[in-house]
């Protein structure tokens, strides 16, 4: 199966392309679905009464349907969209934990969250007077049976855990962390952004009380992300965004809402962002994930292995490869990331250097930055041996100004 030739950007610049875990690239499949949506239906959404305008509603809300079943939701309205994870995680911190948390009450994140889970609750915390603590990893960087345990107790309402972590590729035992937070009354809220693009995920089988994920992620277009909450949830919060056809009535003095999921999608949407979405939804499943896990078990264990021989190489990631998902993060010792990421760059390949929005991550470490290589379905065994001879260049070019311990 040659998956490459869907994808235009890989036929057509001579690179490697090691950086899907900050944005992925996109199927001729998705490309062609937005474009035919503005060269056939292009409107505004909810709005008209004309033939054209109610042929992009359809489209768009069949969109919806689609990523209900894509994750197994109950109602489609349970599925809002927003621009990103990163808005998704907010609109959640704003409107849920803002109204229910209050003094002394306490929010427990990973300390391998993202920026954007972890940000919006140091606010939260600060504006309500509630504590803000992390489950920390072992030596296997992993998160224990034991620490979720401890962490999450009796004063815990809000636990936050992304699914992989984006820089460690640990996957992240969520099915247990959302036991325990049940157990003890607190609501879980899980960052997918890394993980959906990898596996499937059953809302309703993990049981978790939100979820959230960004379609660059996963082969569609930049833009796009999806919140799915509960119901009950999801009817008792405020808007975080408010205007246009998010209203049901307006007077002058006050306004009541529509019902979801229009109450969470105030202003023109990504209509087109929506339908790429829906494409690429399409062609993960025309693919399979069984397929795809295939592909990058294969790809990723060869990555690990080949790097592994590379003693001048720090490497990041969890001994357990059943716990690990398509992320490495390295360094070559003794020389920045960023200099190392140049000479890959150089080398014709792409990968990320930095904190990766996760400097608490970082700085538990003990380090600065990675470089960070992240592989999905479109990469192969050749592109790992590119990697690899392209960090040997770069070692060599460092090699007599660096002391390797």
């Amino acid at each position: 199966m040659n998956i490459k030739k869907d994808f235009p950007i890989l036929n057509n610049k001579q690179i490697t392309y090691l950086d899907s875990g900050a944005t992925t690239q996109k199927p001729e499949q998705v490309i062609q679905a937005i474009d035919n949506y503005y060269k056939t239906a292009n409107a505004n959404v909810h709005r008209g009464a004309y033939a054209l305008s109610v042929e992009a509603t359809a489209q768009y809300e069949k969109a919806r349907e689609k990523v209900a079943k894509f994750i197994n939701s109950p109602f489609t309205e349970q599925v809002i969209f927003s621009k990103n994870a990163t808005e998704s995680l907010n609109l959640i911190a704003y409107s849920f934990g803002m109204e229910n948390l209050k003094k002394d009450d306490e929010i427990v994140l990973s300390i391998m969250e993202h920026h954007s889970n972890l940000v919006p609750w140091q606010k939260v915390a600060k504006t309500t007077g509630a504590k803000l603590n992390y489950m920390y990893i072992n030596d296997e960087f992993e998160i224990s049976d034991e620490e979720i345990e401890n962490k999450i107790t009796d004063k815990t309402k809000i636990v936050g855990i992304t699914h992989v972590s984006n820089v460690l590729g640990t996957i992240n035992n969520i099915q247990k962390i959302i036991k325990q937070a049940h157990k003890k009354g607190a609501i879980v809220i899980v960052d997918a952004s890394q993980s959906i693009p990898h596996m499937k995920i059953d809302v309703q089988d993990i049981d978790c009380d939100f979820l959230v994920f960004s379609g660059h992620k996963m082969l569609a277009p930049l833009g796009i992300g999806v919140l799915y909450g509960k119901k009950k949830l999801l009817n008792d919060m405020t808007p975080f965004l408010m205007g246009g056809d998010m209203i049901e009535y307006v007077h002058e003095q006050d306004t009541t809402f529509a019902p979801l999921p229009n109450k969470f999608e105030a202003g023109t949407q990504n209509i087109e962002g929506v339908i790429g979405l829906a494409s690429a939804i399409d062609y993960i499943e025309n693919i399979g994930y069984e397929k795809i896990a295939q592909i990058e078990e294969e790809v990723v264990s060869y990555a690990r292995e080949e790097l592994s021989k590379l003693d001048f190489l720090e490497l990041y990631i969890t001994p357990n490869k059943q716990n690990h998902s398509a992320v490495i993060s390295f360094n070559i010792k003794g020389v920045h990331p960023h200099d190392v990421a140049s000479i890959l760059d150089i080398n014709g390949v792409c990968v990320r250097s930095g904190n990766h929005c996760a400097q608490p991550l970082m700085r538990y470490l003990g380090i600065d930055s990675t470089c960070r290589a992240s592989f999905y379905l479109y990469n192969t065994k050749e592109d790992v041996d590119k990697l690899v001879e392209a960090l040997k260049k770069a070692y060599e070019m460092f090699k007599n100004y660096i002391k390797i311990n």
